[in-house]
């Protein structure tokens, strides 16, 4: 799987962690930034890593910041991007089966790298289950 990944100056270190992790899994990853922990605005890391999924250049996106909270709002910014925020490896895996989410956000200070690890396995092993849930994702796309 083709994955663009992204961090702010908080998120840098896991970003560099999950980059290894996916490398080793066999995932092929654009790496949108940010390249230190030197303070950066994270709105435009975490766009460039949707755009690339948007544009067919990434198949999944992960966003990185220190809570992850303000990377998932500006990934969603990004018209037909689902970025969910997933802390533990239910919503993980729930925002993969009812969400169809193409995007994940992470928080560095939050989640110890052990669960991040963890988590990114989860988000990308589980497929999307349609059915009930397809129509909601149709009317998340057709928003904004």
């Amino acid at each position: 799987m083709r994955v663009a990944i992204a961090a702010d100056h908080a998120g840098y270190l896991l970003k560099e962690d999950l980059r290894e992790f996916l490398e080793s899994e066999g995932h092929e990853v654009l790496d949108c930034g940010t390249d230190s922990t030197e303070p950066v605005d994270y709105p435009q890391f975490s766009a460039a890593a949707a755009k690339a999924v948007i544009d067919g250049r990434a198949d999944r996106g992960i966003v990185l910041g220190g809570s992850g909270q303000g990377e998932q709002i500006a990934a969603n910014k990004v018209h037909g991007i689902r970025a969910s925020l997933c802390n533990d490896l239910y919503t993980a895996r729930l925002a993969r089966q009812h969400n169809d989410a193409n995007a994940l956000s992470l928080g560095q200070r939050v989640i110890e790298l052990e669960t991040a690890l963890k988590i990114v396995k989860i988000w990308l092993e589980t497929a999307f289950e349609g059915g009930r849930h397809e129509r909601r994702v149709q009317q998340l796309n057709a928003l904004g």
